[in-house]
């Protein structure tokens, strides 16, 4: 049936986006103008601001063109006030500006701006500063550089600092206890959970500008992931030459490093951007494991006792170069390259005892895997940004390739000793695990003005994913190096995404409103290739879904302090590349992980009403309900754990979620995020229904203290609850970081000193339960106490912010399913 729909929907959606030109324009409230200098000169990228003259809140923000233009349209009726910025000149606030349905637009006479006295703009101290979190209607933005212990640390340590964000010990990551897409200037990694976390510490977090929390992404987003984390690069904004060094060292156990540059070179016509970036990172984990097993009287069966020590080292450098051209007042073009490699080893090394029922030791396990490995990517996008007409009408276009390899060389020697010391067994063994992943990407975007203050926007991408894995085992004796077949794997995987999407959204008095559909097809191949024992197999899918949006935002006064936010979203979470991947691989001597290519995709339906006051206050309720979700389930065989994944589960998770933010004093500001619900989960696990719930709060609290003489500090305490995982309950947590800056050098630079996890309290206890006569337990600790050091400095002529840089690209959503 799905396939018969489809072309109908299609022709639909073609037809509309194809009479989308021929909707009637009618005129608009607005406001217009132009800016000069003391010369009567035209001033390009001055920042202009629309506020209600009520109490001077933000309405809307434009920057003026190459003219000294800007314009503001579809506005309400009402007082405003105008203010106009520039570094280098005098701040310019108008006067009260009416605009009712009498007086639909005005268009001011000329502003002057008047230079601030400076004989020259590098003597110009920038002193404002973006507050650490700001709401908006579909997400939550959090500003990196306000928070003062993101110095000298990488973007993983960024998102675990985020409010809602939790990153667990493998790498996983989710925002408010569902699991995150994340993007990087809105293109996805498609990199599995570890190695996505790998890549996320090798970026200093001295190239990051902001990261967006979305808990339901508009229909312009990809339907993949039940939230989006949408990490964006710093893209300095200002005329003429810039640039930003960014110098960090932090010490734990070991050392680490993270390092970054950015440049900026704007003039009428070109802009010329890079960051570049070195990460030295090293770390270590201790774990351990208990495991018993009972026969069926509950009587003591077996035993095993298992001490682990990781420890890993990589040297990172990445890099992002581009340019945006404009060719006309109306179309512009750019180019961005970006690259990374990280050549990196690590090793780990286990003591395992095996014991009787009665706790007599039968044998002891002794061995180590080094590893070393070399990985790259790179990628490529361009992108076009074309303005129709007067009335707003825009479309863009983005062609993007990204490519990541990756390849690794483990070996592994392993024994078995008696209590008497006697050797009873060896194993020796090497594996090679090349990768290669291609990723193609297009995607155009149409926003089209309408009358009475509404707009309608469609758009269309494809995207084409080939994976190709593999792992080669040979076993060693002596010197004699050959291949087991039967250890041996070979995965490939191709996937096709089609999609279509279009949102109209319309704004009154007091309510707004925003809805979207968006259609994904999705065509999938896999294939597991043989060998002399291995069986050649494989498989495909192919199915189409529709994915509605809504937002509602109301406001309950005519000023707008009191808001009602109103979202509702469907999103789909696609198994990732190796959990379809049917092969069984060695992870240490007692547990072994499989994929299952019968994996079917997991539907998330979400619900939030939010109110809000000013961006002061926030008291919502969420809602989500999850249909076939996907996790790892763990049987045994002996002594031996196997995980592997599937469809087990449905449940759903209420939960309450508030943020405050407060000024107790002048020099004292403070965020509180808090969130507590019930989580519920009904699945089937070894042949037993099980109906489970847990009490689920997490709360982030942030200090930040302006003191005298350009100091500053911070104080953060996070703490996160039990976590529910089908059979995996982890204990709750707790940490606490802090930080102390001084700006030097007319605040153009800053030194900081920062310490993480102060109390070294981010220790994970889990346990896998629902096992058939057995328990199992798990305690994981890492080199998370940590003092930096870091510095800081701005350089070139800070004048004007730039007119346009293109975030977002075509690869909007791809990355992060090679798990």
């Amino acid at each position: 049936m799905l396939h018969a729909k489809r072309p109908i929907l299609l022709m639909i959606l073609a037809a509309l986006i194809l009479s989308l030109p021929s909707f009637a324009q009618s005129p608009v409230k607005k406001i217009s103008g132009i800016v000069h200098d003391a010369a009567s000169q035209p001033i390009p990228a001055i920042t202009v601001q629309l506020l209600h003259a009520s109490d001077s809140t933000q309405l809307k923000g434009a920057v003026t063109d190459d003219q000294g233009k800007f314009e503001f349209r579809k506005i309400g009726n009402g007082a405003y006030l105008l203010v106009a910025t520039g570094l280098g000149y005098k701040k310019y606030t108008s006067i009260s500006l009416t605009i009712d349905d009498q007086h639909a637009s005005i268009r001011l006479p000329a502003i002057i701006l008047f230079r601030t006295g400076a004989s020259t703009l590098k003597e110009v101290a920038v002193t404002a500063k973006k507050p650490l979190v700001e709401e908006q209607l579909d997400r939550t933005v959090v500003n990196v550089d306000a928070m003062i212990g993101n110095a000298g640390s990488n973007a993983l340590d960024v998102l675990a600092k985020s409010p809602g964000v939790t990153v667990g010990t493998d790498g996983s990551i989710t925002l408010n206890g569902n699991g995150a897409t994340v993007l990087i200037d809105g293109r996805p990694t498609y990199l599995s959970a570890s190695d996505l976390a790998a890549y996320l510490r090798s970026i200093p977090a001295g190239v990051l500008d902001k990261v967006e929390l979305m808990t339901n992404p508009p229909a312009k987003y990809d339907a993949a992931g039940a939230t989006v984390v949408n990490i964006r690069l710093k893209k300095n904004r200002a005329a003429g030459f810039t640039g930003n060094l960014s110098i960090g060292y932090n010490q734990g156990f070991y050392g680490r490093s993270n390092d970054a540059l950015n440049l900026n070179y704007h003039n009428r016509k070109i802009t010329l951007f890079t960051n570049l970036g070195y990460s030295l990172y090293k770390n270590y984990s201790d774990e351990s494991y208990q495991r018993y097993f009972y026969n069926a009287d509950g009587s003591p069966n077996s035993a095993v006792l298992m001490d682990q020590h990781y420890k890993t080292a990589s040297n990172a450098w990445n890099g992002k170069l581009g340019m945006d051209f404009a060719a006309t007042a109306n179309t512009n073009l750019g180019i961005v390259l970006t690259g990374n490699t990280r050549p990196s080893n690590d090793e780990l090394s286990y003591i395992s005892n095996s014991y009787d029922g009665n706790m007599h030791l039968d044998s002891t396990g002794l061995g180590y895997t080094s590893g070393s490995y070399h990985w790259k990517n790179i990628g490529a996008n361009l992108n076009l940004q074309h303005r129709m007409g007067k009335e707003g009408r825009e479309i863009d276009a983005d062609l993007d390739y990204i490519n990541y390899n990756s390849n690794g060389n483990k070996y592994s020697p392993n024994y078995v000793t008696i209590p008497d010391g006697t050797q009873t067994s060896e194993l020796n063994f090497q594996y090679r695990t090349p990768a290669d992943i291609h990723i193609y990407s297009a995607k155009t975007d149409y926003t089209h003005p309408l009358k009475g203050r509404a707009k309608l926007e469609a758009g269309l991408k494809y995207s084409y994913v080939n994976t190709d894995i593999a792992t080669d085992y040979y076993d060693i004796t002596g010197n004699i190096s050959l291949p087991d077949y039967g250890q041996t794997d070979h995965f490939v995987y191709k996937e096709h995404i089609a999609a279509a999407y279009t949102t109209f959204g319309k704004e009154w008095k007091r309510l707004s409103a925003q809805i979207g559909l968006r259609m994904e097809h999705t065509r999938s191949e896999g294939h597991q290739l043989g060998n002399a024992v291995v069986k050649d197999s494989s498989f495909s899918r192919n199915y189409t879904d529709l994915f509605p949006t809504a937002f509602f935002n109301y406001k309950l006064d005519s000023a707008g302090k009191h808001t009602l936010v109103l979202r509702y979203g469907r999103r789909i979470n696609r198994p990732g590349y190796q959990q379809l991947n049917p092969f069984l691989s060695y992870h240490d001597k007692y547990s072994y992980n499989s994929g299952n290519p019968y994996l079917n995709p997991c539907y998330n339906y979400h619900i939030e009403l939010t109110w809000r006051y000013k961006q002061l206050l926030g008291i919502g309720a969420h809602y989500d309900h999850v249909d076939d979700i996907i996790f790892s389930t763990t049987t045994t065989e002996g002594d031996i754990f196997i995980s592997r994944p599937g469809n087990i589960a449905h449940g759903h998770i209420l939960f309450m979620v508030a943020n405050l933010t407060l000024s107790p004093a002048k020099w004292w500001n403070f965020n509180f995020f808090g969130r507590f619900g019930n989580l519920v989960n009904k699945s089937t696990i070894n042949g037993a229904y099980l109906d489970k719930s847990i009490i689920v709060a997490t709360g982030d609290l942030y200090n930040q203290f302006r003191l005298k003489k350009g100091w500053s500090a911070e104080l953060i305490f996070s703490a996160r609850s039990r976590i529910l995982s089908a059979q995996n309950v982890t204990s709750a947590i707790y940490f606490s970081n802090a930080a102390v800056q001084k700006n030097i050098w007319k605040d153009k630079a800053n030194l900081r000193l920062t310490v993480d996890d102060i109390f070294h309290s981010r220790r994970n206890h889990d346990q896998t339960t629902d096992i058939p006569y057995t328990s199992a337990f798990h305690t994981y600790i890492e080199d998370s106490r940590r003092i930096g050091l870091a510095f800081s400095y701005r350089f070139g002529k800070d004048s004007n912010p730039r007119r346009r840089r293109k975030d977002n690209t075509g690869a909007d959503e791809e990355q992060g399913r090679v798990n």
